[in-house]
């Protein structure tokens, strides 16, 4: 069931992760972004789809740039699993191209989700673990230490070849990478946290070696004075990596 062709062809880059409020602030950011070949797509999330709706915010991107548009809706993986097929209509029909959630609804909300994005020719992304502090209950957190390590099995059981981990934890990105991720053909590490949260990309991406592997990078850019150039000295360290 999975895709054959993955959503981003190239082994490395920067996703663009367009957290900003309004269609005029992401319209300057995608221009800013184009023309860089690193960076491989833009990742919308909830508040430029809510207030605007999502056609039209693919739509101001698809005028300026040609990669594809990741949709991240915290959390739509905690819905049930009925919901899957619906949110990947709404996201096929705007235009987007990928879907990240996080399946902490369980194993039917995953397959869910997972089946209704590939019944809708997207890309399908799974979360495993967050950036942020007191997440998983070895850190003070809700989720306990394994599930995540059983969402991923599952998900590749379904045909899922993409997953989003901490770029804040390279000890966890590592972990995935030579662990349950190792038998994926093709696997992609997706990590958010670089930047302004303090993550490194260069540990970041040592961690996720052998797997394809993308930094997601948002304020650190959108919020510079110039985010083309900040933009291109985290593409710099792209190539240094």
């Amino acid at each position: 069931m999975s895709a054959t062709v993955p959503l981003i062809q190239a082994r490395t880059g920067v996703i663009v992760a367009a957290d900003v409020a309004g269609l005029d602030e992401l319209r300057r950011l995608v221009a800013a972004c184009a023309g860089v070949p690193e960076v491989v797509a833009i990742k919308i999330g909830f508040s430029l789809g809510l207030r605007h709706g999502l056609p039209a915010v693919v739509d101001a991107i698809a005028r300026i740039s040609a990669v594809p548009v990741i949709y991240d809706h915290q959390k739509a993986g905690t819905d049930i699993p009925q919901m899957g097929g619906p949110f990947a209509a709404v996201c096929r029909d705007a235009g987007v191209k990928g879907v990240i959630f996080f399946p902490q609804a369980g194993p039917k909300t995953l397959e869910g989700f997972v089946v209704g994005a590939f019944r809708c020719g997207l890309t399908p992304i799974v979360g495993l673990v967050m950036t942020h502090e007191a997440y998983l209950k070895s850190e003070g957190g809700y989720i306990v230490d394994d599930a995540p390590d059983a969402m991923a099995r599952t998900a590749i059981e379904l045909g899922v070849k993409d997953f989003v981990l901490p770029g804040t934890k390279p000890e966890i990105v590592r972990r995935f990478s030579t662990g349950v991720l190792a038998s994926v053909e093709s696997a992609g590490v997706f990590m958010p946290g670089i930047g302004s949260q303090g993550g490194d990309l260069k540990g970041a991406f040592w961690a996720a070696t052998p797997h394809r592997h993308f930094a997601i990078i948002g304020s650190a850019i959108y919020g510079a004075k110039e985010p083309r150039t900040a933009l291109q000295a985290f593409v710099q360290e792209v190539k240094n990596a």
